[in-house]
This record gives C-alpha cells, sequence and structure tokens, in this order.
C-alpha cells in the first residue's frame, strides 16, 4: 500500500526542512496568508484529522469527520511556536500515519467516511488515504 510512498516523502522533507533558514519560515508574503511555519501547521492539523478517519473508519463507516483548516492554523498559534516544535510534531504524527496505513486490513480500505462540512460526501479510505499524500505533496511545494 502507500505506507513506503508516505514514509518517503517524510524522511525526504525532514532533510530538506533542515536547509531552511528560520526566518524563512516565519516570513509572510501578506497578513492573511500563511507563512511556511502556518503551512506545516495546517499539514499538522490535516494529519491529526485524518488519523481520526483512519483509524474511526475501520469501526464506525460514514463517520463525519471534518475541521475548518484556517480556524485550525490560527487556534493553534503555529506563526509564533517554535519552528523545530511544529517540524516534530509532524514528523511524529505522519510516522504514526504510515504505521496505521502499513498495518490496515484490506478489507478496510473500501469502508466509508463523510469528509465535508455541509452535503455529505462519501469517501472510501482507500480514496481518503491517497488524497491525504496527494494534498501533502501539493503544501510542501509551497515550503
Amino acid at each position: 500500500m502507500n505506507y513506503q510512498i508516505l514514509k518517503n516523502i517524510v524522511d525526504e522533507q525532514l532533510l530538506r526542512f533542515e536547509e531552511i533558514y528560520e526566518e524563512d519560515w516565519s516570513y509572510k508574503i501578506a497578513p492573511e496568508k500563511w507563512s511556511k511555519k502556518e503551512i506545516l501547521g495546517h499539514l499538522c492539523d490535516s494529519a491529526m484529522a485524518n488519523l481520526r478517519r483512519f483509524v474511526i473508519t475501520q469501526y464506525k463507516e460514514n463517520e463525519n469527520i471534518v475541521y475548518d483548516q484556517d480556524f485550525w492554523v490560527k487556534a493553534q498559534h503555529y506563526q509564533n511556536a517554535p519552528t523545530q516544535d511544529i517540524i516534530d510534531l509532524w514528523k511524529l504524527l505522519n510516522y504514526q500515519m504510515v504505521r496505521i496505513v502499513e498495518n490496515l486490513p484490506k478489507e478496510a480500505l473500501q469502508k466509508t467516511c463523510d469528509t465535508t462540512k455541509s452535503e455529505p460526501q462519501i469517501f472510501t479510505l482507500e480514496f481518503i488515504i491517497n488524497d491525504y499524500i496527494s494534498h501533502l505533496q501539493h503544501h510542501l511545494k509551497a515550503i
């Protein structure tokens, strides 16, 4: 399954993060735009929401698990957090995701979850895992 792809992404990005200067992590191109720290924080939030989806969907189908990304980033105060703390959180959350995905029973991949705020949209766990990886790659390009 995709656990090895996810692990490789995390390992490669951790090396790349070491090359980013602290001032670059905090820089915002506009007050309403996220800094690199906030983007990585958003990826932590996404990992937290998806960890719940990966676990809960195995025993309770069609559970509605959503989060408000802008509110979460603001509420978590990533901009003022030490960069290394955010990196460590992101690393540990994603390594936990690797463990979950690596050990998922094959039949769990077809179980479903509702990830939407309004009209229900039901997705398989397999789709949610692949979508998480795509989402991760998309935002990592901005860091």
